[in-house]
């Protein structure tokens, strides 16, 4: 038998975050927000201080799906040059999905400008992980310059999450190969 177990008023505002600024934009209204979580805004100036700080928590507790839908698992036993090709293998396959809108995080970077805004801080913070990722790989396969490598590869993501986004782009052939040309640039092995 199966319980149904009710989302709480927060865990409801926070999948509405989630969803409605992803299809819509950070732009979306509080009264949106609350009509879509079933939620007074009341109770929800009550869990959070502000709406800014709803996006903000909302694109933290995604952050952990956003890994785990791209990064590999950390003893997976495969090369780092692999390791890398499987989160542009990952972005291939997620763009393909009809309901693809580029990556969230760079979108609230460029939608919101302001780089102190808390949701803006979030987004900055997980780009700054998987460029970490992107380092750290590159120095463990033996990148000529990893630093350099980890900002074309971040590029390379946020370019191609945003033309699949927009759907300027299809990914599908064209992702890999031009990662390879990175790689195989730097001495990736």
């Amino acid at each position: 038998m199966t319980t149904n177990v009710k989302q709480s008023p927060r865990e409801r505002l926070l999948e509405a975050a989630a969803t409605l600024t992803y299809r819509d934009g950070v732009g979306i209204g509080v009264e949106a927000l609350c009509k879509a979580a079933g939620v007074s805004k009341r109770s929800m100036y009550q869990l959070f201080e502000s709406k800014d700080e709803l996006l903000a928590a909302s694109l933290k507790e995604r952050a952990a799906a956003f890994g785990a839908s791209l990064l590999p698992a950390a003893d997976d036993g495969r090369s780092p040059r692999e390791r890398i090709l499987h989160v542009f293998e990952r972005v291939e396959s997620q763009a393909g999905a009809p309901d693809f809108q580029g990556c969230r995080y760079l979108a609230v970077q460029i939608e919101l400008k302001d780089q102190t805004h808390p949701a803006s801080r979030v987004a900055h913070q997980i780009k700054a992980n998987l460029t970490a990722f992107f380092r750290s790989e590159a120095e463990q396969g033996g990148a000529s310059n990893p630093d350099l490598l980890a900002r074309q590869l971040i590029l390379v993501f946020d370019g191609a999450s945003a033309r699949a986004g927009i759907q300027a782009d299809n990914l599908t052939g064209l992702i890999a190969p031009t990662v390879v040309t990175l790689l195989d640039a730097a001495d990736m092995r």
